[in-house]
């Protein structure tokens, strides 16, 4: 076991402990047994598109680099991508993502990379907002607690970093001769071809970011990103009704929107530990939720959302071949033909 991987289960294993601290685990166990099934299975329904949503939105974000990929080939490489983060540590499957992509279509890993930096930017925008609106909404109870101690620490540096990331990504999007002029000074120096691949993998990202320079697909990225985001708040307020928690729609994106930044901190794969202390600081400490009400939704939605994508993302790692090894000997600046989703390579519907 890697350091990484060591250091994210220690992360999770301390946010389990700290969730649980003090509460009775019999109690949560017989609250998720007794969630409403039917809201329970619409939750995981809604929560499991919203991957197929995500696999939408990627073609706006890929048009720059190819603008009729396949949506098989999306959705494949997306549910590849989460099914990885469910199992291997160190979020790789970030990259096992867009190396997917790769298998099926005629794109460069540099170039998939850099759809994924436009979508993390895009999701960051998204949930600063779906944070802050009810915020400011008449009903809602006040975030003192949320905002203060060690996790409003980190909200504040998560803040911090994505300013920090929009000056780079402005910069890349102001300045892209001048960068790859720079690169090619320094890279083309290297023996044998690697400097010009490494160039051209560079060029390749940075058409990926045009994205962000063109009004119509940044309206539709926009667009998709909010309605990614709201349907996934459609699971999570499916979720509240199983298991018993009267809180309305705004509540629901105000806490997939905590979710999202705890989840941002390195922890095992699949993000234990890390969902369950976003999910109890927004519902407990804002809301006011009982802790065995709050907690029985965090592990049990949790759960619910775990094991369809995973399953989902482990068939399409099977119908296309890649295995997590594949990645190591990826080729990022190179283009590698897409070949279908099945051996024979059988023509794959657009939409």
């Amino acid at each position: 076991m890697g350091w990484k991987a060591a250091l994210g289960i220690g992360v999770s294993a301390f946010f389990i402990w700290w969730v649980l601290r003090g509460e009775d685990p019999g109690e949560i166990v017989r609250q998720i047994s007794q969630a409403n099934p039917w809201y329970f299975l619409a939750s995981v329904f809604v929560g499991t598109a919203g991957y197929f949503v995500r696999a939408l939105r990627w073609k706006v974000l890929l048009h720059p680099l190819k603008p009729d990929t396949a949506l098989r080939s999306r959705f494949a490489g997306v549910s590849i991508g989460f099914a990885v983060n469910n199992i291997f540590p160190a979020r790789l499957g970030e990259i096992a993502r867009a190396f997917a992509l790769t298998r099926v279509e005629p794109i460069t890993l540099s170039g998939s990379v850099g759809s994924l930096v436009v979508e993390r930017f895009l999701d960051a925008i998204v949930l600063v907002t779906l944070f802050l609106v009810p915020m400011a909404l008449p009903s809602f109870p006040g975030a003192d607690g949320l905002l203060s101690g060690a996790f409003g620490g980190m909200l504040r540096g998560t803040f911090g970093l994505l300013a920090i990331f929009l000056v780079g990504l402005v910069a890349l999007l102001i300045f892209p001769e001048p960068i790859v002029r720079m690169a090619e000074r320094f890279f083309l120096r290297l023996p044998g071809n690697r400097g010009p691949r490494m160039v051209v993998a560079l060029e390749s990202f940075l058409r990926a970011l045009k994205v962000l320079r063109d009004p119509g697909l940044l309206t539709k990225a926009v667009a998709w990103s909010y309605a990614f985001w709201l349907w996934h708040g459609l699971s999570f307020w499916l979720g509240f009704k199983a298991f018993g928690i009267d809180l309305g729609f705004a509540a629901a994106v105000f806490t997939e929107a905590v979710v999202g930044f705890a989840v941002a901190i390195p922890a095992a794969p699949g993000f234990f530990g890390t969902f369950q202390l976003g999910a109890d600081l927004a519902l407990s400490g804002v809301y006011g939720v009982a802790e065995p009400s709050a907690l029985a939704f965090a592990f049990g939605y949790h759960l619910g959302g775990f094991f369809p994508i995973t399953i989902i993302g482990l068939y399409y790692a099977w119908s296309i071949g890649f295995s997590v090894k594949d990645i190591s000997g990826g080729d990022g600046s190179g283009l590698i033909p897409g070949n279908g989703l099945t051996p024979g390579g059988e023509e794959q519907s657009r939409d």
